[in-house]
């Protein structure tokens, strides 16, 4: 059966995260619909990861098999078409190898989280940054960010629901920059791994939200680290603020 892959754009409002559930919407489910519309049948798609409830995403991938030999773009604008009215795109489609696995062929996936640093309620901007009304002090939130780069036991950044095998991951790159936009100051948090554990982001931005405001010194962060203890972290920032932007490949299947 060919195999293709789709980068997938959406909306995480409306759903109750990626991973098909029985009774509850999801992204997963909304494409494998889509599928059986244009191949009668039950389909299973994977993705790169399975982002929660309100998680957003510019860049996630999945792959499919099919019985059919699609032209990609024509895949791409059928999928598109029995999508609507929900707010999931797929931006690209390609036929890959049978070898390819969105989720075991990544070598990377970047995430980007935003807070919007104002007084005034979000409006325009509701469901998709973290509001944030205290000032936030960016050089310390960098301080604290550097902290945790490299090779760690994040246990204390981890859901207690996490599945991984191992606390222990390698956080690539981490930077923190603000930026003037029509809706006001917003820090973007963006940050890469080869993977991440459940939550390991949100409670990385929630605990240095802790170090902007004051509450927390950068070398709080330190120590939460080094206690491998899920109540030495701050709180979890919530969902509607992350984005899963891109996955990386050994060689990229939409070029």
């Amino acid at each position: 059966m060919p195999r293709y892959a789709l980068m997938v754009e959406y909306d995480g409002g409306p759903f109750a995260g990626w991973q098909r559930q029985a009774d509850q919407p999801s992204v997963q489910g909304a494409i494998e619909a889509a599928l059986a519309k244009l191949e009668p049948g039950p389909h299973t798609i994977a993705a790169a990861g399975r982002t929660d409830s309100g998680v957003h995403a510019r860049g996630q991938v999945a792959h499919a098999d099919l019985a059919k030999d699609w032209q990609p773009f024509r895949l791409q604008e059928a999928l598109n078409y029995h999508l609507k009215p929900a707010p999931v795109a797929i931006r690209r489609a390609a036929r890959v190898g049978d070898e390819f696995h969105a989720r075991f062929s990544a070598g990377e996936r970047r995430y980007l989280y935003r807070v919007l640093n104002r007084r005034a309620r979000a409006v325009l901007e509701a469901g998709q940054v973290w509001q944030v009304q205290k000032p936030l002090d960016l050089s310390a939130m960098r301080e604290g960010a550097a902290l945790l780069l490299g090779k760690h036991d994040f246990t204390t950044f981890r859901s207690t629901m996490c599945q991984a095998k191992s606390p222990v991951k390698t956080l690539d790159a981490f930077e923190v920059d603000e930026i003037e936009t029509e809706a006001g100051r917003e820090i973007r948090f963006r940050l890469r791994a080869r993977s991440f554990l459940h939550n390991q982001v949100r409670s990385f931005v929630g605990t240095l939200e802790r170090v902007g405001a004051g509450a927390w010194r950068p070398e709080d962060v330190r120590r939460a680290l080094e206690a491998r203890d899920r109540a030495a972290c701050g709180p979890v920032a919530p969902p509607q603020g992350l984005y899963l932007m891109g996955v990386g490949y050994p060689e990229d299947p939409f070029v």
